[in-house]
């Protein structure tokens, strides 16, 4: 089934949901089919459906764009933890979470999918004696992908958008492209979002919609805040993404532990979303 142009979306983890029937129920109240989903790991927020899950994901009928890995271990109670933990960083854990990696693949193929999107991990400077290791390890990662047909979509954040170009340059492979999240480079305090997606635009494969506000102290997170109510100006991000060709969907992602506002937050999300397409 092929999803329209621009379809407001959002992010499974987005709900805090626990279960496939769940997503379905809270998908219904707030009016919205399109869906990017989270792989869930076994070992790291698993689905209760477990290794069911793909099969009651494609029978409650979801139009789902991708799928999204996180790996167990990830910690991103402040910058510089998520930056020990995050993505394929850690040297000791690579061959571990290519395995998981492996396996999320596996399950994007068997719900019909062929984009994942992840986090590679903060990339290193290219002086850095670590960048050929990281490097290396991205480029399995991309061909275990590419043996399956699959799109593997990096999210950003931790970088600014010169070296993640300047990354998927020496990566060289033609199968990698960039989930944009605008509010990520916000939260990491990185680059300005719209000037951004422009220099990034001919590699975007996925959006994520958020808002976000900088730091105001070097180090410390942003601060995540709900749709329009943040600095990444969301009429202007939709008219960016117009203006570089985008045509894949809008999936709002609120990274919040209480449901409640979750869902409030998302439904505002919804809104101000159509006000930006024209829809309202």
């Amino acid at each position: 089934m092929t999803i329209p142009p621009l379809s407001i979306g959002l992010c499974s983890w987005a709900l805090n949901v626990k279960s496939i029937k769940e997503l379905r129920k809270l998908c219904d109240q707030l009016g919205v089919n399109v869906i990017q989903i989270a792989c869930g790991d076994p070992f790291h927020a698993a689905w209760e459906e477990g290794e069911k899950m793909p099969e009651a994901a494609l029978a409650a009928g979801f139009q789902m764009t991708g799928t999204m890995l996180g790996f167990p271990g990830e910690d991103y109670t402040t910058p510089q933890t998520i930056h020990a933990t995050g993505g394929f960083g850690p040297k000791h854990l690579r061959q571990e979470r290519l395995d998981r990696f492996a396996w999320a693949l596996d399950r994007t193929k068997k719900l019909g999918l062929v984009d994942i999107m992840f986090h590679a991990g903060f990339v290193p400077e290219m002086n850095d004696a670590d960048f050929q290791p990281f490097l290396a390890t991205l480029r399995k990662a991309a061909d275990l992908a590419q043996e399956r047909g699959i799109i593997c979509a990096l999210e950003t954040g931790q970088e600014s958008s010169d070296h993640l170009l300047a990354f998927a340059k020496e990566l060289a492979r033609p199968n990698v492209r960039i989930n944009f999240d605008p509010a990520n480079l916000l939260l990491y305090d990185r680059d300005d979002p719209l000037p951004a997606l422009k220099k990034v635009g001919h590699l975007v494969q996925s959006v994520h919609v958020k808002d976000a506000i900088r730091p105001t102290k070097p180090g410390d997170w942003g601060t995540e805040v709900p749709l329009g109510q943040g600095k990444v100006n969301i009429t202007a991000f939709v008219k960016t993404l117009k203006e570089i060709g985008y045509s894949g969907s809008l999936c709002i992602e609120r990274c919040i532990s209480d449901q409640q506002v979750a869902i409030r937050d998302v439904a505002h999300g919804i809104a101000v979303l159509k006000a930006a397409l024209g829809e309202n």
